[in-house]
């Protein structure tokens, strides 16, 4: 039966669910979930988008195969399931969720450093290498182009660490964040065996966006906000008050220096003060990693009364990435 609200698929557990919600809520986009034991929730600031909770694992196959409009899960994932080209990677780079996917070893196997000495090892055994994988493509592809063709993937879910000590594979292909949990079971990282990088990211299904203008007006708005709020958090908004002769010749002076030129040039106006005397307020956005020099850059210009505020939002004319869907979009239609 044809659906007619808007999806969107969010991990329903784990550390990936946790910063997945808060990120939506940061940028504007609060998920309501009245009662946690639900799988289905909504966006009040999205009116028509329906909230599916799943495992990380099965949003990508949800929006490969259109079950859901629009997914936020682990890139790797997407890698892993999205072989048909029906997954459109809107916001590649979310900040979390950050790990990557490796070939993992005994660390007792002291001979193998490097992949091509795990051909040499795979060809010394006489028979197939057993790799047990909750990514047989992409493990695949990464094996077969290291000339590796006599594989027995293993499909595997749970822990993958203990495989090895257990018998019943010789190694395992696995994400890896800290590496902590490698190390305390007594294995490692080839060192050219990592197979790609992974972070959060929003996916989309590219069909929907091409014949529903309703799933292309949310993802507009999904890619605007998330967008504006990862673009501002690393940024302070800086307001001041400065002495001088004219908002031009205030501007010159902060052109001068390396940091309080602001995005495109500082906001300046003039105060109204009793005495008559000649300040102006000044308004810009730096760097938060930049905020000390900053303000050293406004003391030197004449300023005081420096206050520092969060910025929430950075809003520009359109979206680059927006930008990109649509050309991305126009390519597949030609």
């Amino acid at each position: 039966m044809d659906r007619t609200d808007i999806r969107l698929a969010l991990p329903s557990k784990g550390r990936l669910a946790e910063e997945a919600i808060e990120l939506l809520a940061n940028s504007g986009l609060q998920v309501y979930k009245p009662n946690p034991r639900q799988y289905i929730a909504s966006i009040p600031s999205l009116p028509g988008v329906t909230v599916l909770f799943q495992r990380a694992g099965d949003i990508a196959v949800s929006v490969r195969d259109g079950a859901v409009d629009f997914g936020i899960t682990g890139w790797a994932l997407v890698a892993e399931n999205s072989i048909n080209g029906e997954v459109l990677n809107l916001l590649p780079q979310l900040g979390f969720g950050f790990c990557s996917l490796n070939v993992i070893v005994p660390e007792d196997w002291k001979q193998v450093r490097e992949m091509r000495d795990l051909k040499i090892f795979q060809e010394n055994l006489k028979r197939p290498l057993r790799v047990a994988t909750k990514f047989p493509n992409c493990t695949k592809t990464f094996l077969e182009s290291h000339e590796l063709e006599s594989v027995q993937l293993i499909s595997a879910e749970g822990t993958l660490e203990i495989a090895p000590t257990i018998g019943y594979t010789d190694l395992i292909v696995d994400l890896v964040s800290s590496g902590t949990t490698l190390r305390d079971n007594r294995l490692r990282v080839i060192k050219d065996g990592r197979i790609l990088e992974s972070q959060a990211c929003l996916i989309a299904n590219r069909a929907a966006l091409v014949r529903n203008a309703d799933v292309l007006s949310v993802a507009r708005q999904l890619i605007e906000f998330i967008v504006a709020h990862l673009r501002a958090i690393d940024n302070v908004a800086i307001f001041a008050n400065v002495r001088g002769e004219s908002a031009e010749s205030i501007g010159k002076k902060m052109f001068t220096q390396d940091v309080i030129g602001g995005l495109q040039g500082p906001t300046i106006s003039s105060i109204i003060t009793q005495d008559g005397s000649s300040w102006y307020a000044v308004n810009i956005v730096v760097r938060k990693d930049q905020l000390a020099k900053a303000i050293s850059e406004l003391r030197a210009v004449g300023g005081s009364g420096v206050i520092v505020t969060p910025v929430n939002y950075i809003f520009e004319e359109e979206p680059e990435e927006y930008k990109q869907m649509l050309r991305a979009l126009q390519q597949n239609a030609s």
